[in-house]
């Protein structure tokens, strides 16, 4: 969580001095959700995620080296400079990509699961197909309560519980759709309660509990695996900055900001370490120093890292094909 919340105010700056094109929405005060969530999972997972996705990202293992230098569109980027900020994908880690388009990384974990779930399959006739080793896979998808409101959302929802996928949908609510309050554009309090319009599990989990969401996602990814089908899951939560870097927030109220501020993943975290005398504030201190270290020697990767050629734009936009199977 230390790591994802310096990797974004370390890019809130980087971009500010100019190193960083484009749009940034950091994912500052959700920490505890990504971790959470990514610690319930397994190699053989996939993810999907949104336009506020650095965090998943690095809970899933991420290199703040190629993730800076994506962001910085340098040519050692996870995407060679082609996926900037909203699209990095990384299919090694079971990242499928994170997406620019409001809930449009929904219906692409819901192939996943169905494809994930056909690796069950094949498991069962085939067990030395490479496929096969997917069998117990979950997909897991991000999404905001604004998604929540998106067609795409109820279709997959829909699909996902017909043929009972093995997909977990995770909705961080931070109670606002980009600058619209929840209550503006809901009449629902539970973004949960959805999940019976559709005869799956929906549960709530404290978004700034990093140890509920695990506990939660857990229990989730367990029926999934089981072949019991998908589970919507609420997370309760906040982001403490604007919608994307630059955006001042004035539309929320100062003593909803405070509030949630005091209810810091991180600082709750560190608490209950301190308090189970789990950890020491030395130790504390040190974790502190060394993702400092980290990113330091991340941004330095990235700076040196040389921009991409204008003629690499052609590139990796076919894969070579023979009888309209790709090439592995």
């Amino acid at each position: 969580m230390v790591l994802i919340r310096r990797f974004e105010e370390r890019a809130a700056e980087l971009r500010s001095l100019g190193y960083i094109p484009g749009f940034l929405h950091p994912y500052i005060g959700q920490e505890a959700v990504a971790v959470g969530a990514c610690a319930a999972l397994g190699p053989h997972d996939y993810i999907t995620s949104t336009h506020r996705g650095h965090g998943h990202i690095l809970a899933r293992g991420g290199d703040p080296r190629y993730m800076y230098a994506e962001l910085f569109a340098r040519r050692d980027g996870y995407n060679r400079a082609k996926g900037g900020s909203l699209h990095i994908a990384n299919i090694e880690l079971g990242i499928i990509g994170a997406n620019g388009i409001v809930g449009g990384g929904i219906p692409i974990a819901v192939g996943a699961g169905l494809a994930l779930k056909q690796a069950r399959q094949i498991a069962v006739h085939h067990p030395d197909d490479p496929r096969a080793r997917r069998a117990d896979g979950v997909a897991v998808t991000f999404f905001g309560d604004g998604a929540s409101n998106q067609g795409a959302f109820h279709e997959s929802l829909n699909l996902a519980a017909l043929w009972r996928l093995p997909v977990i949908f995770i909705c961080e609510n931070n109670l606002y759709g980009e600058f619209t309050p929840q209550h503006k554009h809901q009449t629902i309090r539970d973004i949960a309660t959805r999940a019976s319009s559709y005869a799956v599990p929906g549960l709530i989990a404290d978004g700034n509990d990093v140890l509920d969401v695990y506990r939660v996602v857990s229990k989730a990814a367990e029926e999934a695996r089981k072949g019991r089908g998908p589970t919507l899951v609420e997370c309760k939560t906040y982001r403490h900055r604007g919608h994307y870097e630059g955006d001042m927030g004035q539309y929320r109220p100062a003593e909803e900001v405070a509030f949630w501020l005091e209810a810091d993943p991180i600082k709750n975290y560190r608490r209950l370490l301190l308090a189970g005398a789990i950890c020491t504030e030395e130790e504390l201190q040190a974790l502190d120093e060394a993702v400092e270290q980290e990113l330091e020697e991340a941004v330095a990767f990235a700076k040196a890292s040389p921009h991409p050629a204008p003629e690499e734009a052609l590139e990796d936009v076919f894969v070579e094909s023979y009888g309209g199977r790709a090439l592995l």
